[in-house]
């Protein structure tokens, strides 16, 4: 920190002996420009989500699917319900 830079503490006792309306005022100011700090700050980078399965392998093939789903089907409907 530079020696021209004023401490927060600094800050807060200098706005203390400011008027209601200048402390209004004040406010403002400093909203309007953490407003345009906030809208020029880059929105974080998202992670693509391509690829995000593939540590477990490919994708059953339609075969498989299929013996699969012949396999669950076999017993339907079961005569001793």
């Amino acid at each position: 920190m530079s020696a021209t830079t004023p401490a927060l503490a600094q800050v807060i006792k200098l706005t203390e002996s400011l008027s209601a309306l200048e402390r209004v005022r004040l406010i403002e100011h400093l909203a309007a420009t953490l407003e345009n700090d906030v809208q020029s700050q880059e929105p974080p980078k998202r992670r693509s989500l391509y690829g995000i399965l593939a540590e477990f392998g490919s994708a059953p093939s339609a075969e498989e699917i299929d013996e699969a789903r012949a396999e669950m089907w076999k017993n339907f409907p079961r005569e001793d319900i």
